[in-house]
């Protein structure tokens, strides 16, 4: 069965639109069908994030392999909020993933053919093998740490497709299962490579089951900065990094030596992570000064939200590091709190969205503490907001 892609892939259009314009051939080449992909499919997934019902409703099973699908039906009742915690018939019972790896064959055919399953042991593939464990080392964070039971907090298979299509320079989940291409060799590597891009294409799957927000605009920005903010979780909990000792990249194994850069992003300082003859600079601001408001089309990155999500994301970095400690105990557990919070609008802005995460840290953490003042000055000093 042939599935489009979705619009919504680790890898910006503006970097690879910058590539298939100052590239090598090849891989100009690459980068350009990898491009037009994105573009002629934009939107896929948006249509299966509404028919998920994020706001607790039916789960997006339907394109699930049948051997996954009476699982997932099994999982629980999809009339609960999608952030409403429900336990095995033991209560104490660890919540457990359910993992289905399948290999693409380097065609556009979904899922493709299974390689490993729950349980199953390593395969000789590597690419296999890091998916599975990026798929886990994700489920881990949101169970172990927010007891959430699986992307949609009802126990959700984990399907992903790994050597998907020839030469394909990005990764995304498509609203039901995570895809991985084997880029192009000359710039990008595998990504399956970088744990923190799996944690951040499986956050969209989070968002698209509770906060659903809007994908375009200041709301689509946040929407990003969400994945970035727990993809980097994921990464800090798998290497044991504190906030203060994170590195706060994103996408940090994804160039090849050729490239002049670090990352895809840099949370800690954006606008830093690459500068390269032919990827060229990372465009992302660090502050509302610098904020590219941009067409809400596709040719514009819907708003540029992988742009304007630099800002939202040095405000988690600022908040995550002044908190201190682990960041999925301090700063992450306050940026959860409002992604699952059903009052958050879809649409909502940066201001509204800091104004939200102010108010979660009063409640969590207690009003006037020193987490609640960190997390507003974080946001001061991006620009969000004022000191009035």
């Amino acid at each position: 069965m042939s599935r489009r892609t979705a619009c919504c892939q680790i890898v910006p259009p503006h970097l690879l639109r910058r590539l298939a314009e100052a590239g090598e051939p090849d891989a100009a080449r690459a980068a350009q069908h990898t491009l037009e992909t994105s573009l002629r499919h934009a939107g896929q997934r948006s249509v299966r994030t509404a028919q998920s019902s994020t706001r607790g409703g039916n789960g997006a099973v339907g394109l699930i392999p049948p051997e996954l699908r009476g699982r997932a039906e099994q999982s629980g009742d999809y009339e609960l909020p999608a952030n409403t915690v429900r336990r095995q018939a033991d209560s104490s019972a660890p919540f457990r993933p359910d993992r289905s790896i399948y290999d693409a064959g380097h065609t556009t055919d979904l899922p493709g053919t299974k390689r490993r399953g729950e349980g199953d042991p390593a395969s000789d593939d590597e690419s296999v093998n890091e998916a599975y464990d990026g798929l886990g080392d994700t489920f881990s964070l949101y169970a172990d740490v927010y007891d959430r039971n699986s992307l949609d907090g009802n126990g959700l298979p984990l399907l992903a497709s790994v050597h998907y299509d020839r030469n394909f320079d990005n990764a995304y989940w498509d609203g039901e299962q995570m895809v991985f291409g084997d880029g192009d060799g000359v710039y990008f590597t595998s990504f399956t490579d970088s744990v923190d891009v799996i944690g951040h294409e499986l956050t969209h799957g989070v968002t698209q089951y509770t906060a659903g927000l809007t994908y375009v605009g200041q709301s689509g920005a946040l929407n990003e900065s969400v994945s970035d903010c727990f993809g980097s979780m994921v990464k800090q909990r798998v290497n044991g990094k504190t906030a203060a000792d994170a590195d706060w990249l994103i996408g940090a194994g994804l160039f090849t030596p050729k490239v002049h850069g670090v990352a895809l992003r840099s949370m800690k300082a954006p606008g830093t992570a690459y500068d390269d003859p032919h990827l060229g600079k990372d465009p992302q601001p660090a502050t509302m000064a610098a904020y590219q408001d941009l067409p809400h089309d596709e040719e514009h990155d819907n708003g540029g939200v992988h742009i304007n999500s630099g800002i939202p994301n040095r405000a988690f970095y600022l908040a995550a590091t002044a908190v201190g400690g682990n960041t999925w105990d301090g700063a992450g557990r306050i940026w959860y709190d409002v992604l699952t919070n059903a009052a958050l609008p879809k649409d909502v802005d940066f201001k509204g969205f800091a104004e939200a995460t102010i108010k979660s840290a009063g409640t969590i953490f207690g009003a006037g503490t020193s987490q609640e003042q960190a997390v507003q000055q974080a946001w001061i000093d991006v620009q969000v907001l004022t000191t009035a």
